[in-house]
């Protein structure tokens, strides 16, 4: 084997149509295009969401709603998870960085917990917010619930 005769294996390579040379190539003439209209001439562009001349579906539905860009977003994490947590685990004090250690929040995520279920332990929280019945629940079996500003 020398450079001069190295080639691709024998089907590997797949050559293109070759439109538009001449009536002889069976692809001459329309060039593959039709006779006239849009499609057939140069520089064609069919607009996004065009049904072919039918009211297109985004002019047919209405439009409704907004959305509030001051809206501040939590993840709701209830009481019977922090209990189950600190059954398992043996935690008492949960923070930001334990629940994302449990994979409960991604890193900029903000945490409200949530009343449902019962503690069997005495636990401290810090969280952006509290349900007033969750922190209830957590005062009443002596833990703490601080507040994030």
């Amino acid at each position: 084997m020398s450079l001069n005769n190295l080639q691709p294996a024998k089907g590997s390579i797949k050559h293109s149509k070759r439109i538009g040379r001449g009536a002889g190539s069976g692809k001459g003439g329309t060039s593959t295009r039709g006779n006239k209209g849009a499609k057939a001439r140069s520089g064609y562009h069919q607009k996004i969401g065009f049904e072919g001349g039918q009211m297109p579906i985004y002019r047919r539905l209405p439009k409704f709603g907004f959305k509030n860009i001051n809206r501040v977003e939590y993840v709701g994490i209830n009481i019977d998870m922090l209990n189950k947590l600190a059954e398992e685990k043996n935690i008492t004090d949960f923070n930001i960085e334990v629940f994302k250690q449990n994979g409960l929040i991604s890193s900029k995520d903000r945490i409200k917990i949530l009343g449902r279920g019962e503690l069997n332990k005495t636990i401290n929280v810090t969280a952006h917010a509290f349900t007033a019945t969750a922190k209830q629940a957590i005062e009443a079996k002596g833990g703490a619930a601080t507040v994030i500003e």
